[in-house]
């Protein structure tokens, strides 16, 4: 037991009450008598104290909440309350008669940790609370709302005075050092350069819906400290412009089906004040820019992202523009779209992705679960906060990052020069001339987009006709049936069915027959007498439309009787089940094969109406795959809850059962073609139809085990190039290797010149970066210069210059 000096003493009987009990007892700084002087220096007194409102003052510290006794200066020569508490340390709740203050040492470490581990200001001062006392039986005086208000104060402060802006009505300047700035890290002659290229803005346009905002408090109740100032727009015109338009209807999408766009006028927007956040970013380095973030009322509509684009243009002259809306994945739009837009055919951009602000967002979802309940300006300031802090370290580690990007890009962009001299080495013999061709094409479009875009995997691009599906070649059978009849060279033996009727309409049942297993396979043991009478319904309709059919069959195919004769003597005559519609075999030519013999015609049909199938399969298996990639996409940046997620399941197994589908129809073609194609002498087809395995199936951003981005292939179903009429040529062989060869040298082309701009625009960035902090130490001299003239006393004055000084070396 530990005695104070007074109990401790001679007589051990004598004790006084704060050391009658047998363990220490937490109590006030207060109640032990401290007191703290303001507004003079350790060891002088104050003539004229005059103690805090009420007697009643709380400090908040990093060691936790304390009361204490505190005396305000009140001599002639005394400074204003706010300015004696600043002196200590101490920031104030208040600029009139402040009853709470936080320690700079307690600010700064929040503001630190809210950076570092998006801790929310609840969860630090309830911290606090249970360092002054874990056991939650003491009264500790509740400052939450004085603590939020502080810290919000701090911040704002301590962005305005890192960036030396102050009361700056310019506000904090955001700037990304690595782009292009003139007057700053520009030539003199930038615009009358010949690589104009060099000196154009990288910009990414992207939606975050994680950051909602519930309609908490408003603008009058809640004003902003820097409405404008640094990243979000301007609120007030901002919100009037969305006023003035809020009758447009939103422009649907011409390429897949985005929903981000296409609901964006039927988003839900329930006791939300905004479904989420619209940015443009530096493409290049990932930084916000300066007024190009601000709220989506409701989706993702092209007059929020329209404002904060333009919002953001104000703030440079430059006027070459790349820019990146990154509303959607490529590999998720229509091919057009993949080609014409890709960053990788492009010149001029070297190796930009345009997926920066994807990797920023991981940085920032973490606060929504604190800012979507703040008032609409602390939420904005607060969000303000955090991309100044995550610029700022992008900037920090500018050396590191673009040294790393000049060793990858340096040894990359000599391995694609050799290999793309390698290839068109290969080239010059056989394909010189289409390769000078092709290369004339490149750049002509390069130079204008509006010409024919060579990168097109088309089969236009080679023969010069359009892809042909399946119910365009029936429209050209039933079409060269009419010219027959015409003629009168028409072989029909029965005048309601033709040679081309009888082998379509056979794979039509062979469809059915396909889909009648999977509807049988899908019916529970217990089914219900509804699904059995449906099901017996499609079992008679299939068995007479194949009853018919077979009649048409015998009269074109006379040897089909012995045919089946000879099959039912194979199998012994041993009795078997009645035979269902879906298991009956059909003896269409494929199914026939050498085994007897075939009406050449008939095979020929069946040959192109397989051959058109697979093409129409694979097909439906890339506009699958594109769907799946953008429902997963949408999935996972939009719904929550269980019953959006259950929606979006149902979604996807329609889709997956769609991929099953077409992958089941391209393996059935694929073997009939392989039976087909020695009898009529086909050769060259399995180019582009080669054997479909379940690897195969994959989107082109999917990577298989092993890959990186870097090393990832496509699929060789991405490749093809449709099915076209005059695809045989007179030899009847299939030129594919030309084409593909020639694509492949223009791909490399592209690579090898985008890796070679990387290396300039690095090189070019980096001496932006060093002219930047160049200019960044002359506006801080400046600066220096300006408070050094300022009428203040001397030490004020060496404070600031000091200041400057310190700013500058950073730089």
């Amino acid at each position: 037991m530990w005695l104070c000096l007074e109990c401790d003493g001679p007589n051990p009987e004598y004790k006084c009450q704060d050391c009658f009990s047998q363990y220490f007892e937490q109590i006030s700084l207060k109640a032990l008598g401290l007191c703290i002087q303001l507004g003079h220096i350790t060891g002088q007194q104050c003539v004229n104290p005059h103690c805090a409102f009420n007697d009643d003052f709380v400090i908040i510290d990093i060691f936790g909440i304390h009361e204490v006794s505190l005396d305000f200066c009140s001599c002639a020569i005394a400074e204003s309350h706010m300015q004696q508490l600043l002196q200590m340390s101490l920031f104030p709740s208040m600029t009139s008669d402040p009853k709470t203050a936080a320690t700079f040492c307690v600010l700064e470490q929040y503001h630190l940790l809210s950076f570092e581990s998006k801790i929310s200001a609840y969860e630090f001062y309830h911290g606090l609370r249970r360092m002054s006392d874990n056991t939650g039986l003491l009264l500790i005086k509740g400052q939450y709302e004085s603590f939020m208000r502080m810290i919000r104060e701090w911040c704002h402060l301590k962005m305005l005075k890192c960036s030396g802006r102050g009361h700056d009505p310019k506000g904090v300047e955001a700037t990304a050092q690595a782009c292009p700035h003139p007057g700053k890290n520009l030539p003199d002659n930038w615009k009358d350069a010949p690589r104009c290229w060099l000196y154009g803005l990288f910009l990414a346009i992207d939606a975050n819906f994680w950051l909602k905002h519930k309609a908490v408090s408003n603008d009058s109740v809640d004003p902003s400290l820097s409405s404008g100032w640094a990243y979000f727009v301007e609120d007030e015109a901002y919100k009037g412009f969305l006023d003035s338009n809020s009758d447009n209807t939103q422009e649907k999408s011409t390429c897949s089906s985005h929903n981000a766009v296409n609901m964006a006028d039927t988003k839900s927007n329930r006791r939300l004040a905004a479904t989420g956040l619209g940015t443009v970013n530096c493409a290049c380095h990932n930084m916000k820019r300066p007024n190009a973030v601000g709220d989506l009322q409701k989706g993702e509509r092209y007059v929020n992202m329209d404002y904060l684009f333009f919002s953001m243009l104000h703030h440079t002259v430059i006027n070459t523009l790349n820019v990146s809306y990154d509303i959607f994945h490529l590999p998720a739009h229509i091919e057009e779209c993949q080609t014409s837009f890709s960053f990788n055919f492009k010149s001029g951009v070297g190796r930009t992705d345009g997926e920066a602000p994807e990797r920023g967002w991981a940085n920032i979802n973490p606060v929504a679960s604190s800012t979507k309940e703040m008032g609409p300006s602390a939420r904005q300031d607060t969000l303000d906060d955090y991309f100044q802090d995550s610029n700022w370290k992008k900037v920090v580690k500018l050396g590191h990052t673009m040294l790393q990007k000049m060793k990858d890009a340096l040894p990359e962009r000599q391995d694609h020069h050799e290999a793309l001299d390698d290839l068109e080495e290969g080239l010059r013999g056989e394909y010189s001339a289409a390769l000078a061709q092709w290369r004339e094409q490149v750049e002509a479009w390069e130079w204008d987009p509006a010409k024919p875009n060579p990168f097109k995997r088309r089969a236009e691009s080679m023969y010069g006709s359009s892809s042909v599906t399946l119910s365009l070649w029936l429209l050209e059978l039933a079409r060269d049936d009419q010219n027959d009849i015409q003629t009168g060279t028409c072989l029909a033996l029965h005048e309601d069915c033709t040679l081309s009727v009888l082998i379509s309409t056979g794979l039509k049942l062979e469809e059915q027959q396909w889909r009648m297993k999977a509807d049988r396979a899908g019916l529970r043991v217990h089914a219900t007498d509804n699904q059995e009478g449906k099901m017996l319904q499609q079992n008679n309709t299939l068995q007479c439309r194949i009853d018919t059919w077979t009649k048409l069959q015998e009269l074109y195919m006379p040897s089909l009787a012995a045919l089946c004769v000879s099959e039912s003597s194979v199998s012994g005559g041993i009795a078997t089940a009645v035979a269902t519609p879906e298991t009956v075999k059909l003896w269409l030519p494929s199914q026939i094969g050498k085994t007897a013999p075939c009406d050449t015609h008939l095979q020929t049909i069946e040959w192109k109406l397989w051959y058109v199938q697979a093409h129409d399969a694979l097909r439906s298996l890339c506009s699958n795959l594109c769907a799946q990639t953008a429902i997963l996409k949408y999935k996972n940046r939009n719904l929550r809850g269980q019953g959006a997620n259950m929606r979006a399941q149902n979604t996807l197994k329609a889709v997956e059962a769609r991929l099953e589908a077409a992958a089941s129809t391209y393996e059935h073609a694929h073997k009939a073609l392989m039976v087909l194609a020695p009898l009529l002498n086909q050769t060259g087809w399995h180019s582009s139809l080669w054997p479909l395995n379940q690897v195969d199936i994959r989107s082109m951003t999917d990577l298989l085990w092993g890959e990186s981005e870097g090393t990832r292939k496509l699929s060789w179903i991405w490749n093809m190039r449709g099915a076209a009429p005059d695809e045989m040529d007179k030899d009847n062989t299939l030129e594919g290797e030309y084409f593909f060869s020639v694509l492949e040298a223009s791909s490399l082309r592209a690579y090898a010149m985008h890796w070679a701009e990387e290396v300039e625009l690095l090189n070019e960035e980096m001496w932006r970066i060093l002219q930047f902090f160049k200019w960044g130490v002359q506006c801080w001299d400046k600066r220096g210069l300006e408070d050094a003239l300022h009428d203040v006393d001397d030490d004020e004055r060496k404070g600031l210059i000091a200041y400057t000084k310190r700013q500058a070396s950073l730089c």
